[in-house]
């Protein structure tokens, strides 16, 4: 099969028009079948009662008249008329030399004479017995000639009921092929909703999930453009602070200063990577961003690989870093996201549970001398609303109420006292892939005098005797 009609073949449209066309074409068929033995056979049943009133008539006549012998002898009718007195002689015959069987059977009969099939009507009148017989291939082609009649109208208006159905279903989707034309005309920068107006109601719920997915991927880009610009700004302030401090290296005085231009150096370099970490974290769990598959992962494990990662940054800070999570907490979902958000979640309290300790490396009189601080990981299950809680708390400053929905903002900070060096992506990380896993996110008091950052997700209830 060619290509134009395999095409054809593979469209609604082409599918719909053979079949609208094959079923129109198989019903004129029938019906011009059924019409056709319907006509032979009422036409057979109309010759066989002229047969019969033909007979009856001269039945009540008596005789013959003259004047009706002559018609009747025409050669041009295909009617042969006897009748016969009852001791077998005829006393008329319209054709004399066309001779029917000598026995007679009342009523209609086929007979064969002269190697052709005849169709006879005979009855019975005081002593005598009329006899009309006509050809079964006349009334047969009679017939015929009359069925033709009455199908040729059904033949006539099978193609034009066929090109009826072709204008129609093309009309039917022409809303379709403008839309189509509409969307083939954008460009990759064109993403407006659909215009469903006129389509089929079939058709307007995939324009409606056309419009929402635009509209989704207008925002995945938004947020991809001010990812990227916001990016490109943090990133200038740290690049040129590294030259700055490396061009400090190269015109140190003496070795005591390169020593420690290095060490801020090797401090920028960190804060670089630690951001340039963090933008790739907040990259992958954005919408549009690399998506793995969900797993039944347990949330209590993640929590302790996570709090294992902040150990030494908690040590050198001075905080006392606490875990709770006896039990497994099954939930579905991306382990290694899931990690990245707890490890956010603890690294941002450690960060802001007490003023930062003086670095050893870089040496300082109040070497040691930092206040003892407190972190409080939980991940626990809450039986009563059948979800998976992570909870952090610190004692830190906390945040005001009015402030709290700023902090989930890119490169938010917030100057309290604590380390405030951090790159301000860590809670927009976290509430990304939050909303990657359908998790809700509350910000309140801890008991421990700070910030309490809880994280709900829907337990994983059918997996929970496998991670147990």
């Amino acid at each position: 099969m060619s290509g134009p009609h395999v095409a054809l073949l593979g469209s609604l449209r082409g599918r719909l028009l053979l079949f609208l066309v094959s079923l129109a074409l198989l019903a004129a068929a029938a019906i011009a079948l059924a019409s056709y033995r319907s006509v032979l056979r009422d036409t057979d049943e109309i010759l066989d009662y002229q047969l019969q009133q033909m007979a009856l008539s001269l039945r009540d006549q008596g005789a013959v008249p003259e004047s009706q012998r002559t018609a009747l002898a025409d050669p041009s009718l295909d009617y042969v008329i006897q009748i016969w007195t009852s001791d077998g002689s005829v006393t008329y015959a319209s054709h004399p030399n066309r001779r029917l069987p000598s026995n007679v059977t009342l009523g209609f009969s086929n007979v064969e004479i002269d190697g052709r099939p005849w169709r006879i009507y005979s009855t019975l009148a005081r002593d005598r017995v009329v006899r009309i017989a006509q050809p079964l291939a006349v009334r047969q082609s009679l017939a015929a000639a009359t069925a033709r009649r009455s199908v040729l109208p059904v033949l006539v208006a099978a193609p034009l009921i066929a090109l009826a159905m072709w204008w129609l279903v093309s009309l039917s989707f022409a809303p379709l092929r403008h839309l189509t034309a509409s969307v083939r005309k954008r460009d990759t920068e064109s993403l407006a909703p659909l215009d469903g107006t006129g389509l089929p109601a079939e058709v307007t719920p995939l324009v409606d999930a056309m419009n929402a997915l635009l509209a989704r991927l207008g925002a995945a880009l938004q947020a991809q453009r001010a990812f990227v610009a916001d990016a490109a700004h943090e990133l200038r302030s740290p690049l040129t602070a590294l030259k700055l401090q490396l061009e400090l290296v190269q015109r140190a005085p003496d070795a005591a200063t390169r020593a420690a231009a290095l060490r801020e150096l090797a401090a920028g370099m960190d804060r670089a990577q630690h951001l340039l970490g963090q933008l790739l974290a907040l990259a992958r769990a954005e919408p549009g961003g690399a998506q793995a598959e969900l797993l039944t992962t347990d949330l209590a494990e993640l929590a302790r690989q996570a709090a294992a990662d902040t150990v030494p940054l908690a040590a050198a800070r001075g905080v006392d870093l606490a875990l709770d999570a006896p039990d497994a907490v099954p939930v579905r979902g991306d382990p290694a996201a899931l990690r990245i958000l707890a490890r956010n979640l603890i690294d941002n309290a450690v960060r802001y549970a007490a003023p930062a300790a003086a670095d050893p490396a870089r040496g300082g009189a109040n070497e040691g001398a930092q206040t003892k601080a407190h972190v409080q990981v939980q991940a626990v299950i809450d039986d009563s609303a059948s979800q998976a809680v992570l909870r952090v708390d610190d004692s830190g400053p906390g945040i005001p109420v009015e402030d709290r929905a700023r902090v989930f903002d890119r490169f938010y900070r917030r100057d309290n006292g604590g380390d405030t060096t951090g790159s301000g992506l860590g809670l927009a990380i976290v509430q990304a892939i939050a909303q990657r896993h359908g998790a809700h996110i509350d910000l309140g008091d801890a008991p421990l005098g700070g910030l309490r950052v809880e994280l709900r997700l829907p337990l994983d209830s059918p997996a929970r005797s496998r991670c147990d």
